[in-house]
Protein backbone atom coordinates (compact mmCIF):
# COMPACT_ATOMS: atom_id res chain seq x y z
CA UNK A 1 0.00 0.00 0.00
CA UNK A 2 1.13 3.24 -0.99
CA UNK A 3 2.32 5.81 2.07
CA UNK A 4 2.35 9.74 1.25
CA UNK A 5 2.80 12.34 3.37
CA UNK A 6 3.93 16.01 3.16
CA UNK A 7 7.80 16.16 2.08
CA UNK A 8 9.90 17.96 3.97
CA UNK A 9 11.64 20.77 1.17
CA UNK A 10 15.19 19.35 0.05
CA UNK A 11 17.30 21.80 -1.90
CA UNK A 12 18.74 20.23 -5.23
CA UNK A 13 22.35 18.52 -5.14
CA UNK A 14 25.40 20.46 -4.97
CA UNK A 15 26.84 21.06 -8.40
CA UNK A 16 29.62 18.94 -9.50
CA UNK A 17 32.70 21.05 -10.87
CA UNK A 18 32.08 20.43 -14.38
CA UNK A 19 34.34 17.91 -15.87
CA UNK A 20 35.63 16.92 -12.17
CA UNK A 21 36.92 13.36 -12.32
CA UNK A 22 35.16 10.75 -10.20
CA UNK A 23 38.02 8.58 -7.98
CA UNK A 24 36.63 5.00 -9.67
CA UNK A 25 35.28 6.72 -12.82
CA UNK A 26 37.26 3.44 -14.37
CA UNK A 27 35.76 0.74 -12.75
CA UNK A 28 33.25 -1.44 -13.73
CA UNK A 29 31.07 -3.35 -11.29
CA UNK A 30 28.21 -6.58 -11.71
CA UNK A 31 26.15 -6.37 -8.75
CA UNK A 32 23.79 -9.62 -7.57
CA UNK A 33 23.18 -8.36 -4.42
CA UNK A 34 19.72 -7.56 -2.38
CA UNK A 35 18.56 -6.25 0.85
CA UNK A 36 21.37 -3.96 2.69
CA UNK A 37 24.21 -5.38 3.00
CA UNK A 38 25.42 -6.02 -0.69
CA UNK A 39 23.52 -3.42 -2.11
CA UNK A 40 24.95 -0.62 0.12
CA UNK A 41 28.09 -1.54 -0.44
CA UNK A 42 27.80 -1.31 -4.01
CA UNK A 43 26.38 1.84 -3.79
CA UNK A 44 29.19 3.19 -2.30
CA UNK A 45 31.09 2.37 -5.45
CA UNK A 46 28.90 3.67 -7.85
CA UNK A 47 28.68 6.98 -5.52
CA UNK A 48 32.68 6.93 -5.90
CA UNK A 49 32.11 6.72 -10.01
CA UNK A 50 32.55 2.81 -10.61
CA UNK A 51 29.48 2.20 -12.97
CA UNK A 52 27.38 -0.33 -11.36
CA UNK A 53 25.38 -2.91 -13.59
CA UNK A 54 22.89 -4.64 -11.08
CA UNK A 55 21.35 -7.60 -11.82
CA UNK A 56 18.18 -8.17 -10.85
CA UNK A 57 15.29 -11.38 -11.26
CA UNK A 58 13.33 -10.25 -14.34
CA UNK A 59 10.35 -11.54 -12.26
CA UNK A 60 10.03 -9.31 -9.53
CA UNK A 61 13.40 -7.84 -9.42
CA UNK A 62 15.09 -7.19 -5.72
CA UNK A 63 12.87 -7.77 -2.88
CA UNK A 64 14.01 -4.55 -1.24
CA UNK A 65 11.85 -2.97 -3.75
CA UNK A 66 8.64 -3.99 -1.95
CA UNK A 67 9.93 -3.20 1.53
CA UNK A 68 8.02 -0.26 3.21
CA UNK A 69 7.07 2.24 3.37
CA UNK A 70 5.75 2.27 -0.56
CA UNK A 71 5.26 5.91 -1.90
CA UNK A 72 4.00 5.85 -5.78
CA UNK A 73 4.99 2.29 -6.40
CA UNK A 74 8.79 2.63 -4.83
CA UNK A 75 9.91 1.28 -1.82
CA UNK A 76 12.03 3.59 0.05
CA UNK A 77 14.23 1.19 1.62
CA UNK A 78 15.24 0.05 -2.08
CA UNK A 79 15.86 3.80 -3.12
CA UNK A 80 18.03 4.43 -0.41
CA UNK A 81 20.58 1.79 -0.94
CA UNK A 82 20.51 1.37 -5.01
CA UNK A 83 21.32 5.01 -6.29
CA UNK A 84 23.37 5.30 -8.95
CA UNK A 85 23.38 2.20 -10.63
CA UNK A 86 21.64 0.98 -13.83
CA UNK A 87 19.19 -2.39 -13.89
CA UNK A 88 19.31 -4.95 -16.20
CA UNK A 89 16.42 -7.89 -15.58
CA UNK A 90 17.64 -11.26 -16.42
CA UNK A 91 16.54 -14.73 -16.07
CA UNK A 92 19.35 -16.77 -14.55
CA UNK A 93 17.49 -19.41 -14.55
CA UNK A 94 17.96 -19.54 -18.45
CA UNK A 95 20.93 -20.24 -19.93
CA UNK A 96 20.69 -17.19 -22.14
CA UNK A 97 20.55 -15.02 -19.08
CA UNK A 98 23.41 -16.95 -17.25
CA UNK A 99 25.26 -16.26 -20.51
CA UNK A 100 24.67 -12.68 -20.81
CA UNK A 101 25.31 -12.41 -16.62
CA UNK A 102 29.19 -14.09 -17.65
CA UNK A 103 29.23 -11.99 -20.33
CA UNK A 104 29.05 -8.93 -18.27
CA UNK A 105 31.16 -10.47 -15.57
CA UNK A 106 33.99 -10.25 -18.59
CA UNK A 107 33.66 -6.81 -18.76
CA UNK A 108 33.98 -5.88 -15.23
CA UNK A 109 36.85 -4.89 -12.92
CA UNK A 110 34.49 -6.26 -9.83
CA UNK A 111 31.82 -8.96 -9.09
CA UNK A 112 29.93 -8.24 -5.54
CA UNK A 113 27.02 -11.08 -4.51
CA UNK A 114 25.37 -11.81 -1.07
CA UNK A 115 22.83 -14.52 -2.34
CA UNK A 116 22.26 -17.32 0.01
CA UNK A 117 25.84 -19.98 0.17
CA UNK A 118 25.54 -22.11 -2.71
CA UNK A 119 23.05 -20.15 -5.76
CA UNK A 120 26.13 -18.48 -6.94
CA UNK A 121 27.56 -21.94 -7.75
CA UNK A 122 24.47 -23.85 -8.91
CA UNK A 123 24.24 -20.64 -11.56
CA UNK A 124 27.93 -21.06 -12.58
CA UNK A 125 29.00 -17.30 -11.23
CA UNK A 126 31.12 -18.51 -8.27
CA UNK A 127 34.37 -16.78 -8.26
CA UNK A 128 36.29 -20.38 -8.76
CA UNK A 129 33.86 -20.34 -12.14
CA UNK A 130 34.34 -16.86 -13.44
CA UNK A 131 38.01 -16.47 -12.65
CA UNK A 132 38.72 -19.03 -15.08
CA UNK A 133 37.26 -16.86 -17.39
CA UNK A 134 38.22 -13.10 -15.39
CA UNK A 135 41.41 -13.93 -13.73
CA UNK A 136 41.83 -10.19 -12.42
CA UNK A 137 38.29 -9.97 -11.17
CA UNK A 138 37.96 -8.95 -8.06
CA UNK A 139 34.82 -11.12 -6.43
CA UNK A 140 33.44 -9.78 -3.47
CA UNK A 141 30.90 -12.27 -1.38
CA UNK A 142 28.99 -11.43 1.68
CA UNK A 143 27.28 -13.61 3.71
CA UNK A 144 25.92 -14.15 7.56
CA UNK A 145 28.69 -16.98 8.40
CA UNK A 146 31.02 -17.60 5.65
CA UNK A 147 30.83 -19.52 2.97
CA UNK A 148 32.04 -22.54 4.34
CA UNK A 149 32.21 -24.45 7.51
CA UNK A 150 29.45 -25.70 9.94
CA UNK A 151 27.26 -22.74 9.39
CA UNK A 152 27.50 -22.22 5.65
CA UNK A 153 24.13 -22.64 5.25
CA UNK A 154 22.54 -20.70 8.10
CA UNK A 155 20.50 -18.20 7.32
CA UNK A 156 21.39 -14.69 9.06
CA UNK A 157 19.94 -11.12 8.96
CA UNK A 158 21.00 -8.26 10.90
CA UNK A 159 19.09 -8.50 14.03
CA UNK A 160 20.55 -12.29 14.60
CA UNK A 161 24.02 -10.88 14.18
CA UNK A 162 23.52 -8.18 16.49
CA UNK A 163 22.43 -11.14 19.10
CA UNK A 164 24.92 -13.93 17.87
CA UNK A 165 27.38 -11.45 18.53
CA UNK A 166 27.01 -10.14 22.00
CA UNK A 167 25.96 -6.50 20.59
CA UNK A 168 22.50 -6.80 21.51
CA UNK A 169 23.58 -7.79 25.00
CA UNK A 170 25.20 -4.47 25.80
CA UNK A 171 22.30 -2.71 24.32
CA UNK A 172 19.55 -1.16 26.21
CA UNK A 173 19.50 -0.53 30.24
CA UNK A 174 20.64 -2.86 33.06
CA UNK A 175 17.56 -3.47 34.21
CA UNK A 176 15.32 -4.92 31.33
CA UNK A 177 16.77 -7.30 28.39
CA UNK A 178 18.84 -6.20 25.87
CA UNK A 179 17.49 -4.88 23.10
CA UNK A 180 18.38 -4.34 18.63
CA UNK A 181 19.58 -1.49 17.62
CA UNK A 182 16.63 0.22 15.41
CA UNK A 183 18.77 0.95 12.50
CA UNK A 184 20.46 -2.20 10.24
CA UNK A 185 24.08 -1.33 11.82
CA UNK A 186 25.47 -4.58 11.14
CA UNK A 187 24.25 -4.62 7.29
CA UNK A 188 25.65 -1.51 6.62
CA UNK A 189 29.03 -2.06 8.37
CA UNK A 190 29.57 -4.87 6.39
CA UNK A 191 28.64 -2.79 3.41
CA UNK A 192 31.40 -0.54 4.61
CA UNK A 193 34.03 -3.18 5.55
CA UNK A 194 32.61 -4.77 1.83
CA UNK A 195 34.02 -1.77 0.13
CA UNK A 196 36.70 -0.55 1.95
CA UNK A 197 38.01 -4.38 0.98
CA UNK A 198 37.41 -3.94 -2.47
CA UNK A 199 38.87 -0.75 -2.80
CA UNK A 200 42.03 -2.52 -1.13
CA UNK A 201 41.80 -4.98 -3.60
CA UNK A 202 41.78 -3.06 -6.41
CA UNK A 203 44.61 -1.60 -5.43
CA UNK A 204 46.65 -4.78 -5.12
CA UNK A 205 45.97 -5.72 -8.73
CA UNK A 206 47.33 -2.43 -9.68
CA UNK A 207 50.53 -4.42 -8.38
CA UNK A 208 50.13 -7.67 -9.21
CA UNK A 209 47.68 -7.80 -11.63
CA UNK A 210 45.56 -10.64 -10.36
CA UNK A 211 42.02 -10.61 -9.11
CA UNK A 212 41.67 -12.34 -5.98
CA UNK A 213 38.01 -13.72 -3.75
CA UNK A 214 37.08 -11.56 -0.72
CA UNK A 215 34.57 -12.92 1.98
CA UNK A 216 32.99 -10.81 4.54
CA UNK A 217 30.34 -11.63 7.08
CA UNK A 218 27.28 -9.80 9.06
CA UNK A 219 28.67 -11.93 12.31
CA UNK A 220 32.53 -11.08 12.10
CA UNK A 221 31.59 -7.48 11.48
CA UNK A 222 29.11 -7.60 14.49
CA UNK A 223 31.88 -8.89 16.80
CA UNK A 224 34.27 -6.14 15.96
CA UNK A 225 31.14 -3.46 16.42
CA UNK A 226 31.66 -4.74 19.71
CA UNK A 227 34.15 -1.86 19.66
CA UNK A 228 36.65 -1.73 23.14
CA UNK A 229 34.10 -3.85 24.95
CA UNK A 230 35.60 -7.30 23.24
CA UNK A 231 39.01 -6.86 24.23
CA UNK A 232 37.31 -5.68 27.99
CA UNK A 233 36.20 -9.64 28.18
CA UNK A 234 39.14 -10.93 26.54
CA UNK A 235 41.55 -9.22 28.67
CA UNK A 236 39.16 -10.03 32.31
CA UNK A 237 37.19 -12.99 31.24
CA UNK A 238 34.35 -10.99 32.45
CA UNK A 239 31.55 -9.77 30.19
CA UNK A 240 30.40 -5.91 30.07
CA UNK A 241 26.90 -5.49 30.48
CA UNK A 242 24.26 -2.85 29.71
CA UNK A 243 24.95 0.48 31.28
CA UNK A 244 22.01 2.31 29.39
CA UNK A 245 22.64 5.91 28.34
CA UNK A 246 25.50 6.15 31.01
CA UNK A 247 28.91 4.83 30.89
CA UNK A 248 31.16 3.27 32.96
CA UNK A 249 34.35 4.70 31.99
CA UNK A 250 33.36 8.50 32.58
CA UNK A 251 31.13 10.82 34.62
CA UNK A 252 28.64 12.49 33.72
CA UNK A 253 27.87 11.00 30.41
CA UNK A 254 24.48 10.53 29.75
CA UNK A 255 21.13 11.92 28.74
CA UNK A 256 19.39 14.68 31.06
CA UNK A 257 15.98 16.11 31.19
CA UNK A 258 15.77 19.98 31.03
CA UNK A 259 12.66 22.15 31.59
CA UNK A 260 10.96 21.18 28.07
CA UNK A 261 13.58 18.12 26.50
CA UNK A 262 15.87 15.87 26.84
CA UNK A 263 19.54 16.46 25.90
CA UNK A 264 22.73 14.26 25.95
CA UNK A 265 26.07 15.35 28.22
CA UNK A 266 29.09 13.39 27.41
CA UNK A 267 32.39 15.19 30.08
CA UNK A 268 34.69 12.69 29.67
CA UNK A 269 37.41 14.11 31.50
CA UNK A 270 38.20 16.81 34.27
CA UNK A 271 38.29 19.47 31.95
CA UNK A 272 35.15 19.52 30.14
CA UNK A 273 33.85 18.35 33.84
CA UNK A 274 34.76 22.34 34.99
CA UNK A 275 32.94 23.34 32.19
CA UNK A 276 29.96 21.98 32.73
CA UNK A 277 30.48 23.26 36.50
CA UNK A 278 30.54 26.34 35.28
CA UNK A 279 27.78 26.75 32.89
CA UNK A 280 25.81 25.38 35.92
CA UNK A 281 26.65 28.15 38.02
CA UNK A 282 28.10 25.56 40.52
CA UNK A 283 31.88 26.14 39.61
CA UNK A 284 32.56 25.08 43.47
CA UNK A 285 32.06 21.48 42.91
CA UNK A 286 34.96 21.06 40.28
CA UNK A 287 37.27 20.93 42.95
CA UNK A 288 35.02 18.90 45.98
CA UNK A 289 36.54 16.28 47.41
CA UNK A 290 33.67 13.87 45.79
CA UNK A 291 33.78 15.01 42.09
CA UNK A 292 37.36 16.44 41.93
CA UNK A 293 38.47 13.36 39.64
CA UNK A 294 37.43 11.05 36.81
CA UNK A 295 37.86 8.48 39.86
CA UNK A 296 35.90 10.13 42.24
CA UNK A 297 32.87 11.45 40.13
CA UNK A 298 32.73 7.45 39.07
CA UNK A 299 32.38 6.46 42.65
CA UNK A 300 29.83 9.34 43.53
CA UNK A 301 27.84 8.85 40.09
CA UNK A 302 24.77 8.49 41.45
CA UNK A 303 24.47 11.99 43.72
CA UNK A 304 26.23 13.76 40.97
CA UNK A 305 23.87 13.01 38.07
CA UNK A 306 21.12 13.82 40.79
CA UNK A 307 22.43 17.12 41.28
CA UNK A 308 23.24 17.92 37.33
CA UNK A 309 19.98 16.56 36.82
CA UNK A 310 17.77 18.84 39.24
CA UNK A 311 20.10 21.83 37.65
CA UNK A 312 18.89 21.48 34.52
CA UNK A 313 15.36 21.16 34.79
CA UNK A 314 15.56 25.44 35.64
CA UNK A 315 15.98 25.94 32.20
CA UNK A 316 15.21 25.00 28.70
CA UNK A 317 17.10 22.91 26.47
CA UNK A 318 18.09 25.98 23.79
CA UNK A 319 19.12 28.08 26.41
CA UNK A 320 21.07 25.42 28.26
CA UNK A 321 22.56 24.29 24.89
CA UNK A 322 23.87 27.68 23.77
CA UNK A 323 25.89 27.76 27.02
CA UNK A 324 27.19 24.89 26.74
CA UNK A 325 28.42 25.15 23.52
CA UNK A 326 29.87 28.54 23.88
CA UNK A 327 31.42 26.91 26.64
CA UNK A 328 33.13 24.03 25.36
CA UNK A 329 30.73 21.40 26.75
CA UNK A 330 30.07 18.44 24.68
CA UNK A 331 26.26 18.41 24.28
CA UNK A 332 23.01 17.98 22.09
CA UNK A 333 19.38 17.85 22.08
CA UNK A 334 17.85 14.49 21.78
CA UNK A 335 16.05 14.66 18.74
CA UNK A 336 13.46 12.65 16.62
CA UNK A 337 14.73 11.54 12.87
CA UNK A 338 12.75 14.08 12.14
CA UNK A 339 14.23 16.73 13.88
CA UNK A 340 17.15 15.78 13.32
CA UNK A 341 17.23 16.15 9.33
CA UNK A 342 15.70 19.25 9.68
CA UNK A 343 18.44 20.34 11.76
CA UNK A 344 20.97 22.74 10.84
CA UNK A 345 24.23 20.98 11.41
CA UNK A 346 22.65 18.11 8.90
CA UNK A 347 21.41 21.02 6.71
CA UNK A 348 24.73 22.77 6.36
CA UNK A 349 26.82 20.31 4.69
CA UNK A 350 24.35 19.30 2.24
CA UNK A 351 24.00 15.96 3.16
CA UNK A 352 20.21 15.96 1.89
CA UNK A 353 18.88 17.28 -1.29
CA UNK A 354 15.73 15.96 -4.13
CA UNK A 355 16.62 14.13 -7.15
CA UNK A 356 14.76 13.34 -10.41
CA UNK A 357 12.64 10.09 -10.76
CA UNK A 358 10.68 8.71 -13.54
CA UNK A 359 7.96 8.07 -12.31
CA UNK A 360 7.50 9.77 -8.89
CA UNK A 361 9.08 13.33 -10.38
CA UNK A 362 11.38 13.51 -7.39
CA UNK A 363 12.91 11.30 -4.37
CA UNK A 364 14.81 13.16 -1.41
CA UNK A 365 18.26 11.37 -1.37
CA UNK A 366 20.97 10.95 1.65
CA UNK A 367 24.18 11.02 0.17
CA UNK A 368 27.47 9.97 1.69
CA UNK A 369 29.07 11.70 4.41
CA UNK A 370 32.46 12.09 2.28
CA UNK A 371 33.84 14.71 -0.07
CA UNK A 372 37.17 15.07 -1.98
CA UNK A 373 38.83 18.21 -2.99
CA UNK A 374 39.71 16.61 -6.78
CA UNK A 375 37.49 14.11 -7.44
CA UNK A 376 33.94 14.75 -5.90
CA UNK A 377 31.66 11.40 -6.20
CA UNK A 378 29.57 10.87 -8.61
CA UNK A 379 26.11 13.43 -9.11
CA UNK A 380 23.56 11.47 -7.55
CA UNK A 381 21.24 9.47 -9.99
CA UNK A 382 17.80 7.88 -8.49
CA UNK A 383 17.61 4.08 -7.89
CA UNK A 384 16.56 2.37 -11.47
CA UNK A 385 13.28 0.95 -12.11
CA UNK A 386 13.53 -2.50 -12.89
CA UNK A 387 15.61 -3.48 -16.03
CA UNK A 388 15.31 0.20 -16.96
CA UNK A 389 18.88 0.06 -18.38
CA UNK A 390 18.94 -3.98 -19.85
CA UNK A 391 18.87 -2.89 -23.43
CA UNK A 392 21.37 -0.15 -23.11
CA UNK A 393 23.62 -2.35 -20.81
CA UNK A 394 23.77 -4.86 -23.41
CA UNK A 395 24.44 -2.59 -26.49
CA UNK A 396 26.78 -0.58 -25.32
CA UNK A 397 29.10 -3.29 -23.00
CA UNK A 398 28.34 -6.00 -24.94
CA UNK A 399 27.94 -4.69 -28.16
CA UNK A 400 24.18 -6.81 -28.80
CA UNK A 401 22.50 -5.47 -31.34
CA UNK A 402 18.86 -5.26 -31.49
CA UNK A 403 18.30 -8.26 -33.13
CA UNK A 404 20.27 -10.03 -30.93
CA UNK A 405 18.15 -8.76 -28.06
CA UNK A 406 15.12 -9.72 -29.46
CA UNK A 407 16.21 -13.33 -29.48
CA UNK A 408 17.51 -13.25 -26.22
CA UNK A 409 13.80 -11.60 -25.27
CA UNK A 410 12.35 -14.25 -26.78
CA UNK A 411 14.94 -16.93 -25.59
CA UNK A 412 13.39 -15.68 -22.00
CA UNK A 413 16.93 -14.61 -20.67
CA UNK A 414 15.61 -11.20 -19.94
CA UNK A 415 12.21 -11.73 -18.77
CA UNK A 416 9.01 -9.57 -19.10
CA UNK A 417 11.19 -6.62 -16.83
CA UNK A 418 13.57 -5.61 -19.80
CA UNK A 419 12.65 -2.43 -20.06
CA UNK A 420 14.99 0.25 -22.63
CA UNK A 421 16.09 3.92 -20.65
CA UNK A 422 13.55 5.92 -20.12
Amino acid sequence: MDQRSDRPHLPPPRQRPEGAQTPLMDIRVVDFTHFIAGPYCTMILADFGAEVIKIESAGEGDAFRQYPPVVGGEGAPYLWTNRNKASVALDLKTAAGRDVALALIEKADVVVENFSTGVMERLGLNYATVSRRKPDVVYCSISAYGRSGPYAERIGFDPIAQAESGFMSMNGFPDQEGVRAGPSIMDMSTAMMSANAILAALMARQRTGKGQLIETTLIETAVNMLGNFHMAYLMTGTSPTRFGNTQTTACPVGAFETMDGPIYLACANDRTFRRLMTVLDRADLADHPDYATSRDRRDNRQPLLALITALLRADKRETWLARMHAAGVPAGAIRTVGEALDSSEVRQHGLLSSIAHPTLGSVPNVGLPIRFSETPIAAPVAAPLLGAQTHDVLARVLGYDATRIAALTQAGALGAGAKKTP
